[in-house]
């Protein structure tokens, strides 16, 4: 609860009849793990790895709020860097031998405004905005206390024999005489550990699954769970496959001012514009160009010369005041919401707009406060291939999902 709520005292019976629900997500990401270090921020296709489920929630639209659990420093840096909430675990359950739902519990002990728990696990790369928007319905206005996670496998099961015992395996779910075809047979529901929806009351008599309980079947190719870093490289070309990669882009504004005065390419001591090879960027804002994206440099002073130099053909604006309020006027003007801007920033004057865009990125050699507030960090240097990384990032993750 925070500190106005609790100033304002209890909320009265009948109030608290009439308002909505809360409905939370919470991803929970311990940052001890045995087989990966910090596997939960560990990079996946560009993003850190709770960043999937964390950008899927988001855009989902269905939570009141989105939080993270975590007992330690670099992985809240990382869910603030998203805009979610961040809740502070305590030592008794960040244990290896904690469970989720001791974890949940104590979540909600904290949190008395939260109604239901949508529980994301943070190793499901390629769940979808769709399906929590499914779920909630089926919580919201179908009437289940709990739903869960569950995808279709086709595999026949047999008896284990422990080593060492002198018998015979049986089979579980067929008849060896009858052997089906594949699609003559529906195959089983297995849980795939995606996510786990419940009540408040439910979780608080120690249930994940209960009273009026029905399952989600999520598609196979969606079905991705890291356990084990063997798992990474095939989880990365199926994230990019079938993962969810964001909204669309409409509008990228680069800031250039800070490559163009470092001496990488752009002035002279004599304060004459001259090149030394660009940012190499034009082949990612061409990729961007195809896909509808307008793209916009932007500087303080007239630098023409520098972006022909630069071979980048695109549009430049030249901004004397405020960037985020222009930024803002374009936006009006274009009817564009800022999920819809994508900025590359590397001064402290872009801090502003890094945090409003909906994509926002930054060079390896941007100041501290604008590398702070973006949520990409390019590894090349500004006037060194950032532009081309950036723009290739933006694409990357408007890519077309094709289930």
């Amino acid at each position: 609860m925070d500190c106005a709520a609790a100033a304002a005292g209890p909320v009265p019976a009948a109030e608290a009849e009439q308002r909505p629900a809360h409905m939370a997500a919470l991803v929970l990401a311990r940052g001890g793990s045995k087989g990966i270090p910090l596997k939960n921020i560990k990079p996946l296709a560009g993003l850190p790895l709770i960043g999937w489920v964390l950008r899927a929630a988001i855009d989902s639209g269905v939570f009141q709020s989105v939080w993270i659990s975590t007992d330690h420093d670099e992985i809240e840096k990382v869910a603030k860097k998203f805009g979610v909430k961040v809740h502070r675990r305590s030592t008794e359950v960040s244990k290896d031998t904690s469970s989720s739902l001791e974890t949940i519990q104590e979540f909600l002990r904290h949190h008395n405004e939260v109604d239901i728990i949508g529980h994301i696990q943070a190793t499901s790369p390629c769940l979808h905005p769709d399906d929590l928007i499914k779920v909630s319905k089926m919580i919201r206005e179908d009437g289940y206390d709990s739903v869960f996670s569950v995808v279709r496998r086709h595999l026949f099961r047999w008896s284990e024999i422990k080593k060492g015992v002198n018998k015979v395996t049986t089979p579980q779910n067929l008849d060896p005489a009858k052997r089906p075809r594949r699609q003559d047979w529906d195959g089983e529901l297995y849980e795939n550990g995606s996510f786990y929806f419940a009540k408040k009351d439910l979780i608080e008599k120690d249930y994940l699954q209960g009273g009026k309980v029905i399952y989600y079947e999520m598609c196979a190719e969606c079905s991705v769970d890291i356990d084990i870093d063997i798992d990474w490289p095939i989880a990365e070309q199926r994230v990019l496959r079938y993962g969810y990669l964001g909204k669309e882009m409409k509008l990228l504004v680069c800031n250039i001012d800070g490559w163009r005065t470092n001496g990488h390419s752009c002035l002279s001591e004599d304060q004459k514009e001259v090149s030394s090879g660009g940012d190499r960027g034009a082949d990612g804002i061409s990729l961007l160009k195809k896909r509808g994206v307008q793209v916009w440099l932007i500087s303080e002073k007239e630098c023409s010369k520098t972006i022909s130099a630069m071979k980048l053909d695109c549009e430049v604006k030249v901004i004397e005041t405020d960037k985020r309020q222009v930024i803002e006027d374009w936006r009006n003007k274009m009817s564009l919401s800022w999920k819809e801007v994508a900025y590359l920033g590397y001064e402290e004057s872009d801090v502003d707009c890094l945090k409003e865009a909906g994509m926002s990125g930054v060079p390896a050699d941007a100041c501290a406060a604008a590398q702070k507030a973006a949520g990409y960090i390019c590894k090349s240097n500004g006037g060194h291939g950032a532009i081309q990384e950036f723009a290739e990032y933006v694409c990357l993750l408007m890519k077309t999902v094709n289930l």
